[in-house]
């Protein structure tokens, strides 16, 4: 059952009627004619193997109000990005696939590193920022929905409700973040953004006090999901992480480049369910543990710029604060979960826990320790000003490679 509550700073756009899908996908259409659509979709070519992808596809082979669909490939042989463009050609509208380790865009990308300007590393971000590029070059979409490629329960009304609040000309928003319950399989998912972020923004109210921009955090249902759309214009400004703080990053650029009432957060799916990452307690580069850390780092940093003052010992207050503050969260999940009928493993749940609490000093020592690190990548803005002539590069890039290869 849907809830009509506005909890938070940021609108909340909610599912309270079931509405039938065709009924949206009509306006959409309509919408379509002044607002053409485009969607990102950021994959790893072992994405390809699975079984969510070849359903998304499916899925979206049937939706007649996109204009483009972007296709980032990472991780992919030669071989392996011939066999990616006859993998999507099922899709009934215009796609692209950005062969991301392909020679023609790994020499743009060093010409960007030659001055700076290119993401430090490889993944999702830097994916995402790519897409984003070549979005911005082709010109065919006003409102551009992104989720992720590993969704089990992928269905068709995801998208038509993530990208409704952008696409909708009586709509002033600019942004919209999905969200979702994550529950599945007789689980509660969810474990970072639900024992991680949440447990230390409360933690971090208390040690460095009210701010505004932990309330804005605080007021977003699952701050960590991977789908959210926005007008064309976000995409020319924004810095974004090329880690595992992408989201988080995302969330504080919209934070920092528009008013609130430009945002909002939908109830896009009543069922979630993708891959699960590993806790891998014993690496701290892979897994939720490295998605803890660069997570760590990215509230840290954002909150360093808002003029917050961090030292060692204000590091391990904040964790002392979150430690406690995670392990009522644990009961409190325990009760739902019972309540609900769900299974639900305290010793697991506390061992997490125990990790992010560790992690939270792993990412305190690390800022203190680079406080030059470059965190974002720069906006396609300050890359144009460089490169003026980039996006036409990256955009004949990827036309090469289709043509050369495929299609």
């Amino acid at each position: 059952m849907g809830d009509f509550y506005q909890n938070g700073i940021i609108t909340t756009l909610h599912n309270l009627s079931q509405r039938p899908l065709s009924d949206m996908e009509k306006e959409l259409k309509t919408f379509s004619k002044t607002r053409p659509m485009g969607l990102i979709l950021p994959s790893l070519f072992s994405e390809l193997e699975g079984d969510a992808l070849v359903n998304i596809v499916k899925e979206l082979s049937t939706v007649d109000y996109l204009d483009e669909i972007v296709i980032g490939l990472d991780r992919a042989s030669e071989a392996e990005y011939k066999h990616a463009l006859e993998f999507f050609k099922p899709l009934n509208q215009n796609f692209k696939v950005l062969w991301n380790d392909g020679p023609r865009l790994r020499k743009i990308d060093a010409q960007l590193k030659s001055e700076g300007l290119a993401p430090m590393e490889a993944g999702k971000g830097r994916n995402v920022w790519y897409c984003m590029g070549y979005t911005l070059a082709s010109g065919k979409a006003e409102s551009i929905a992104l989720h992720d490629c590993d969704i089990l329960t992928y269905d068709k009304s995801l998208l038509a409700r993530l990208l409704y609040p952008v696409a909708n000309p009586n709509f002033n928003y600019e942004f919209c973040k999905g969200y979702y319950s994550r529950v599945a399989n007789s689980k509660i998912h969810g474990r970072v953004s639900r024992l991680l972020v949440t447990p230390l923004i409360r933690a971090l109210m208390r040690t460095i006090g009210h701010s505004p921009y932990l309330d804005f955090i605080d007021s977003f249902r699952y701050p960590l999901a991977g789908e959210f759309s926005f007008r064309a214009d976000v995409m020319t400004d924004i810095r974004i992480p090329s880690d595992w703080g992408l989201e988080i990053g995302v969330l504080s650029e919209m934070n920092r480049n528009y008013a609130n009432n430009r945002l909002c957060q939908a109830d896009i799916a009543d069922t979630y369910d993708h891959k699960h990452q590993e806790l891998s307690p014993e690496d701290a580069e892979k897994g939720l543990s490295k998605m803890s850390i660069d997570i760590s780092k990215a509230l840290f940093r954002k909150l360093a710029t808002n003029g917050v003052i961090f030292s060692t010992e204000t590091f391990r207050s904040i964790k002392a604060t979150y430690f406690r503050i995670a392990l009522d969260f644990v009961e409190t999940y325990h009760n739902d979960a019972r309540m609900n009928g769900l299974q639900f493993d305290i010793h697991s749940e506390e061992k997490a826990v125990e990790l992010f609490a560790r992690n939270i000093l792993h990412a305190g020592k690390s800022f203190l320790e680079n406080p030059m690190e470059k965190p974002f990548v720069p906006s396609w803005s300050r890359v144009r000003s460089a490169f003026p002539d980039v996006l036409s590069s990256i955009h004949q890039a990827v036309d090469d490679d289709m043509k050369e290869f495929g299609r």
